[in-house]
């Protein structure tokens, strides 16, 4: 499996600089919710939404340096992102994130709530401070797309007519709208031409979307402790995800577990043995190869670089996850 961090080696330093940069960014007034935004930047992980940001920066700068507001782009990304990450881990009832207990098991729902919506306050003050009134747009539409997923999502729990449609409809809403908006707002930045722009939204949305089915197959084929919360959790919480959608078609009973939610002893065993034996798990894989292959498409907008073929391969890497 190809590593995050020989695949984002061109944008390394930049990585390095924003970590530092978050923390001081956060800067809360309250040391409650100051050792909170801390502990959701220490517990790590992969950096890709803001890495993307810096190689579409990198790639589109090409023989000048970057500039501050890309950065500082790629930090807001990685606020917005954090910020979602807290919200969703109050809505799952989550202890654990990447193995590291969540901002609500240690603070409390109350603090984890307001953590958030401060992340989401200092991400928008700073959006708008690069007085790119384009770039603006483009971020506070994430925001909102992410809230708007969010509601899709809780108002179809547990229920077994979801299209793949609207679940991807809701995919877009909560992980690639993010990546879509930002990429083409780092393409802004650069001032590259709006035709340029828009492929690289395109990039951002496609990857967005393998990226997302291909977490949502790890929910079922992973063990607890790789995946840093329990396995087959989303189907748990009646979020219902491609792999479930499409076994469904082929096992019907799995959709009378779901209606009645798994209420029966024995239940959640026998619906994560129905997808497992279906070909649920294997058109999502096809889905996400289709989505992560569109991705690559886009790029050849971009002149050969180190950046670009780094955005290239994020595309493997988000598929080789699987293997």
């Amino acid at each position: 499996m190809i590593s995050t961090t020989s695949l984002f080696a061109p944008v390394d330093n930049d990585l390095r600089l924003l970590t530092e940069n978050l923390k001081k960014l956060v800067g809360a007034r309250h040391e409650l919710l100051e050792a909170a935004a801390e502990h959701l930047f220490e517990a790590g992980g992969k950096r890709i939404r803001p890495a993307i940001v810096l190689l579409v920066a990198r790639a589109t700068m090409l023989d000048r340096d970057i500039t501050l507001r890309h950065r500082r782009l790629a930090e807001i990304t990685e606020m917005i992102h954090t910020a979602s990450l807290v919200h969703d881990d109050v809505i799952d009832e989550a202890e654990l994130r990447r193995n590291v207990p969540t901002v609500n098991s240690l603070f409390g729902d109350r603090v984890a709530v307001l953590a958030g919506d401060f992340l989401f306050a200092q991400s928008s003050w700073y959006l708008a401070n690069l007085d790119n009134l384009a770039v603006v747009k483009l971020l506070s539409e994430v925001i909102r797309d992410y809230a708007e997923g969010e509601i899709q999502q809780a108002m179809n729990r547990f229920n077994p007519s979801l299209s793949i449609e609207a679940y991807l409809e809701k995919t877009y809403y909560k992980t690639a709208s993010l990546m879509a908006n930002s990429a083409k707002a780092a393409g802004l930045l650069s001032e590259v031409p709006e035709a340029v722009a828009e492929r690289l939204y395109s990039y951002g949305r496609y990857i967005g979307l393998a990226f997302q089915i291909v977490d949502d197959i790890l929910d079922f084929t992973t063990e607890t402790e790789i995946l840093g919360k329990p396995a087959g959790s989303d189907l748990i919480s009646g979020n219902l995800t491609a792999p479930a959608l499409y076994a469904m078609e082929a096992k019907p009973y799995l959709e009378v577990l779901i209606k009645r939610e798994f209420s029966q002893e024995g239940d959640i065993e026998q619906a994560l043995a129905l997808i497992k034996e279906s070909n649920g798990i294997e058109r999502s894989r096809e889905l996400a190869a289709d989505y992560a292959k569109l991705a690559v498409q886009q790029l050849d907008c971009l002149k050969p670089s180190e950046a670009s073929q780094a955005l290239a391969d994020l595309a493997d890497y988000v598929l080789s996850r699987l293997y």
